[in-house]
C-alpha cells in the first residue's frame, strides 16, 4: 500500500472547513483499480474521491487512503445516435459536454456545477434544475462497473439490489470503475428563459406550481437576509431549451478566478444586504424573457474559478434540506425567518420544488417537496448553533438533509431522514469509510 499512496494535506472539503492529511494514490489506468481496493480493509479503510465539490467531510477520509480517480477520464463509447455514453468514472460532467452537445444531446440532469465527475454525479445520485421532469442522474444510469475490497468485480443495472444502494451510496459500497447512461437530445445549446420576482417566500409556491408543468427548468434565487413583510423574497428563473440555435459547447475554463481567500469582512451582514438588496433590485427592473447559453443558465458560478474562497480562510457550510409538500410552506418559511433573525444569511440561497420521481438509491436526496440550499459562512460555535436551530425545524417538518452537502449532521437527524439507511448499510463494503459515515453510523 505505501508505495501506491503518498501523504498530502491538500485535500479539504469544497466549503473548506475540514481540512486534513491523507495519504493519496492517483491512478492513470483502470487496471490499477483492482489492485489498490484490494489493499484496504475494515481496519485500514479507503475511499474513492472526484473532483471533491462536496461541501462537508462526505468525501474526506481525515488520516487514511484516498483514491483520486481524476486522472481515469477517458470516454469508452458514446452512440450519437441513441445518446447512450459509457466512460471511465473520473470524466467530468463538463468533459461528457464536450462530446454531447455539438452532436445534440445533453446531459439527463446536471447539478449547479459542471465541475463533478461521473463516478461523483452517481454516488451523490445527483439533481439539477428539472427534478420535477426528469428525475435525478442516477434515473438515466443503464450500467456501471463496481469493484469491492474482497476483490469481487460486478457489473450492475438498475434492477439490481446493488444498483440502488450504490446510487447515491456516497462512494460506500465499492469503486466505481465506469459509468454508462442515457443524454438526452437537445435542439440548440441555448435555453428560453423567464424571470418572475416575488415578494414573500409564500408568493414562490404559487409561481412555482403554476410553472413547473410548462418548464423543464425552474430554480429561485431568495433574498435570506430580509424579513417582515418581504422574508423570502427573490426571483423564480425557469426556462426551457431553446428550439433554434447552434449546438455550441461551453467555454472549458472559468473566465475568471478568486486568487487569495477573502477577508472576513467581505460577507458580513451589511455587505450581504447591499448585495441582495442590489441583486433583487436589477432582477427585478430586468424581469421578462431572454435567451442564454446553457452555461450562463445553468453554470453560473463555474464562471469563476475558487468561488469558494469568498467566504475567507475558515471556509462556509451549506445548509440544505427537503421538506415534503405538506409542511413544506410553513417550514420554509420559517426556516428563512431563522436565518434572517440569526443575520448569517449569504448572497447564496436557493429555492427549488422536486417532482414526485421515485428515488433510484436507497439514500437518494430528493423527495416530492420543497429544497432549500443556503450558503453560511463559518463563524465557529454561532453558525453552529444556528445550524442547530434549522434542524429542529427540518426534523419537526419530516424533512432530511442533503449528505452530500452536510459538514455536521447528527446521527439522528440523518437515520429519521432516511429510513433505508439500515438497509444501505448492508451493502457497504466493509473496506471503505468516510468522514460522514463513521459520524451518521453509529
Amino acid at each position: 500500500m505505501s508505495t501506491h499512496f503518498h501523504p498530502s494535506n491538500t485535500l479539504v472539503s469544497w466549503g473548506r472547513v475540514v481540512k486534513a492529511t491523507h495519504l493519496v494514490a492517483r491512478p492513470r489506468f483502470t487496471d490499477e483499480i483492482g489492485r489498490l481496493v484490494r489493499g484496504f480493509s475494515a481496519t485500514e479503510p479507503g475511499l474513492a474521491v472526484g473532483l471533491r465539490r462536496s461541501y462537508g467531510d462526505s468525501n474526506l477520509n481525515p488520516g487514511g487512503y484516498v483514491i483520486d480517480m481524476t486522472a481515469l477520464d477517458r470516454l469508452i463509447a458514446f452512440d450519437a445516435d441513441t445518446g447512450v455514453m459509457r466512460a471511465e468514472a473520473g470524466v467530468s460532467l463538463s468533459q461528457a459536454l464536450q462530446v454531447l452537445v455539438p452532436r445534440g444531446w445533453f446531459l439527463p440532469t446536471t447539478p449547479g456545477t459542471r465541475f463533478v465527475t461521473l463516478g461523483g454525479a452517481v454516488a451523490n445520485d445527483v439533481h439539477g434544475k428539472n427534478h420535477h421532469s426528469a428525475g435525478t442522474f442516477g434515473a438515466s444510469v443503464t450500467r456501471l462497473k463496481l469493484h469491492r475490497t474482497d476483490g469481487a468485480v460486478h457489473e450492475l443495472a438498475p434492477g439490481d439490489a446493488l444498483f440502488r444502494a450504490t446510487v447515491g451510496g456516497l462512494g460506500l459500497t465499492g469503486v466505481i470503475e465506469w459509468v454508462e447512461f442515457r443524454a438526452t437530445r437537445i435542439p440548440s445549446a441555448e435555453i428560453d428563459a423567464q424571470d418572475t420576482p416575488f415578494d414573500h417566500v409564500h408568493e414562490y409556491f404559487d409561481i412555482a406550481a403554476e410553472r413547473k408543468d410548462r418548464y423543464e427548468h425552474t430554480m429561485a434565487w431568495v433574498d435570506c437576509m430580509t424579513g417582515g413583510s418581504k422574508v423570502g423574497r427573490g426571483i423564480l428563473s425557469s426556462g426551457n431549451w431553446s428550439p433554434n440555435g447552434e449546438l455550441k459547447a461551453h467555454q472549458e475554463e472559468p473566465k475568471r478566478k478568486i486568487p487569495i481567500d477573502a477577508p472576513g469582512f467581505a460577507l458580513g451582514r451589511l455587505t450581504v444586504c447591499a448585495f441582495n438588496s442590489i441583486r433583487h433590485d436589477l432582477k427585478t427592473m430586468r424581469a421578462g424573457p431572454y435567451r442564454q447559453h446553457y452555461e450562463q443558465f445553468l453554470y453560473p458560478l463555474d464562471a469563476i474559478a475558487h468561488w469558494n474562497r469568498l467566504y475567507g480562510s475558515r471556509g462556509f457550510y451549506q445548509y440544505q434540506c427537503v421538506l415534503p409538500p405538506e409542511t413544506a410552506r410553513d417550514g420554509t418559511l420559517e426556516l428563512l425567518e431563522t436565518i434572517v433573525a440569526s443575520g448569517q444569511g449569504s448572497p447564496l440561497a436557493v429555492l427549488k420544488d422536486f417532482g414526485s420521481n421515485p428515488p433510484v438509491g436507497l439514500l437518494s436526496f430528493p423527495r416530492e417537496g420543497t429544497t432549500l440550499a443556503v450558503d453560511i459562512r463559518n463563524q465557529d460555535e454561532e453558525t453552529l448553533e444556528l445550524m442547530e436551530t434549522l434542524d429542529g425545524i427540518v426534523a419537526s417538518a419530516g424533512g432530511r438533509l442533503y449528505p452530500a452537502k452536510d459538514g455536521r449532521i447528527p446521527a439522528a437527524l440523518f437515520q429519521s431522514g432516511f429510513p433505508k439507511w439500515q438497509e444501505f448499510r448492508a451493502h457497504v463494503d466493509p473496506g471503505l469509510s468516510s468522514a460522514f459515515w463513521r459520524r451518521v453510523s453509529t
